[in-house]
């Protein structure tokens, strides 16, 4: 089960979106449904019964909180626990469970276990501007056709900025560069992955990119005495489909009507990425020595190297 992305924390939705009407989401071509069942529990289910492989989100939650199947009416807690066979008293009912993931809900997201049982080994690891209380935060989704690996990697690249973001956010970077310029990339591994920054002729911003395993990247904005960060998920969905999720987070202009001005921006940024993007076609990233690199490919290069070696399980 999702190849290439099992064995990991991911965030798949926002906590908002979930009520007593299940929701089926693809994660690394798997469908998933989600519910909140007795006293607002979230659950994460396989989507398809046990039975006869009907889609469980097309089923609907009852008063005791199980979410049952269209097909026969079996009835599924938050667990997965086969709570009822009509027709069939006396049914095995704890050899006919369904298959759950675990889950959690953490700030404005739930996050999922990319593999099967009722506990994880380890606990997901997120950025504090997603779930720090007193912060604003602002949400757009986009949908890009390209491997989830080439949209993460892009997030991981400062030289781009001058080029795809000439008029955003690298306009200040193209104004600064000269023919001969030099960027330089520091490096640093992190227990959560690891720590970016990019100087241009030896002069930075004090800007810093982090990359949090295995497909959450957050952009630290200095502003003095303030906090503000724009965070990219990238979520694997059909086959050579991405989720892009930006949430931006800040802790002034906090009034809820400024919370489209800034998603507009942020989706306008994300907007100038699609195309060079999904021009680089719907497989993944290659092994670090398949391609040419050069020197300001220092993060892409970790990122690959992490990919194949972590995740895919091969030699980099």
């Amino acid at each position: 089960m999702f190849d290439g992305f099992a064995n990991i924390w991911t965030p798949v939705i926002q906590a908002r979106r979930l009520g007593r009407r299940p929701v089926r989401q693809v994660v690394a071509g798997e469908p998933i449904v989600l519910f909140r069942g007795e006293g607002g529990r979230i659950g994460a289910l396989l989507d398809r019964c046990p039975h006869r492989g009907a889609a469980l989100s097309l089923g609907r939650v009852g008063r005791d909180g199980c979410l049952a199947c269209p097909f026969h009416g079996w009835r599924f807690d938050t667990d997965g626990a086969n709570q009822r066979v009509p027709l069939n008293p006396d049914a095995k009912r704890d050899q006919l469970s369904a298959t759950a993931f675990p889950v959690r809900q953490i700030g404005d997201l739930v996050w999922l276990y990319t593999a099967p049982g009722a506990t994880a080994p380890v606990e997901p690891q997120v950025p504090d501007g997603l779930w720090t209380d007193g912060l604003s935060r602002a949400y757009v989704e986009r949908d890009w056709r390209c491997h989830w690996t080439r949209a993460m990697e892009n997030m991981l690249d400062s030289p781009h900025l001058p080029f795809v973001h000439r008029r955003t956010i690298g306009r200040t970077l193209r104004q600064r560069m000269t023919p001969v310029s030099r960027m330089d990339i520091d490096w640093e591994d992190t227990p959560f992955g690891g720590r970016a920054r990019a100087t241009l002729d030896g002069a930075g911003n004090a800007a810093t990119l982090e990359f949090w395993r295995p497909n959450v990247m957050a952009l630290h904005i200095p502003i003095p005495g303030r906090h503000l960060r724009i965070h990219a998920l990238v979520l694997p969905t059909e086959a050579g489909r991405t989720r892009l999720t930006v949430v931006g987070s800040r802790d002034f202009a906090r009034g809820r009507l400024l919370d489209p001005w800034f998603a507009r921006m942020n989706a306008l940024i994300a907007d100038e990425d699609k195309a060079v993007v999904e021009s680089s076609g719907e497989t993944e990233i290659p092994p670090p020595g398949e391609e040419r690199s050069v020197a300001t490919d220092r993060a892409t290069l970790q990122f690959r190297r992490y990919y194949h070696a972590d995740l895919r399980r091969t030699a980099a």
